[in-house]
């Protein structure tokens, strides 16, 4: 049961990474990032209703193309997430057969990331809000992935806070150019073809949408 909204509550800008027709990575079994993105920013938004949050949703009719505009729709609200799910280097990939038609996927990485920017005027406290995040879903049982702190096959992307899942991504639009603190959270890798399926399961995306609604709370009180 949601509790009720006060003039007090605080306000989450929602952000449904990628659009209709910049669809995002495409999974192991063909289905465009945007659908599961969609999907679980849906649910995310029932669990920060049910904490007592108030929530703003960007980017749900999939037609926000412009990266700096998500930010600014966002105004007012005291932390902008960007909801995400996450893909691999092209030639990391590998094609296999599904539904009779040739796909591509990666099944040596999987887990989450958070990503912030050290160009994002509320930096503290947008790293505060990635790492509560990490921290509830480590405790709900999900695991960081670690592919993008990788030199060789990810990106060497340096970590803000390695055991929560935390990474510095100083240039991305949409966490740099917010007002307030603000993060990209990659729920899980849609090319791996087992975490593929668990994303897709109910149980998943609401024990996901839970710790991180939990974690919200506490970096927001």
């Amino acid at each position: 049961m949601a509790l009720a909204f006060t003039a007090a509550a605080k306000e989450v800008a929602l952000d449904v990474g990628h659009s209709i027709a910049t669809q995002g990575a495409i999974s192991a079994r063909g289905v465009p990032e945007f659908e599961y993105n969609l999907a679980l920013a849906s649910e995310v938004r029932a669990a920060l209703e049910r904490a007592g949050l108030r929530v703003r949703l960007i980017g749900a009719a999939g037609d926000t193309e412009d990266l700096v505009s998500r930010p600014r729709l966002a105004k007012g609200a005291d932390l902008f997430i960007s909801i995400h799910h996450d893909s691999i280097k092209e030639r990391l990939l590998h094609v296999w057969q599904h539904d009779g038609a040739p796909r591509r996927h990666s099944d040596s990485v999987a887990g989450f990331s958070l990503f912030v920017s050290r160009e994002n005027p509320r930096l503290a406290a947008s790293l505060a809000c990635a790492s509560a995040i990490g921290r509830a879903l480590r405790t709900a049982g999900f695991n960081p992935s670690r592919y993008h702190a990788d030199p060789v096959l990810g990106e060497s992307r340096e970590f803000a806070d390695e055991p929560n899942g935390v990474h510095y991504f100083d240039r991305l639009a949409v966490v740099r150019n917010a007002a307030m603190p603000a993060l990209l959270f990659e729920a899980g890798v849609i090319v791996n073809r087992v975490e593929e399926l668990r994303q897709r399961e109910p149980a998943v995306k609401r024990a996901i949408a839970d710790a991180l609604a939990q974690g919200v709370r506490e970096c927001l009180n």
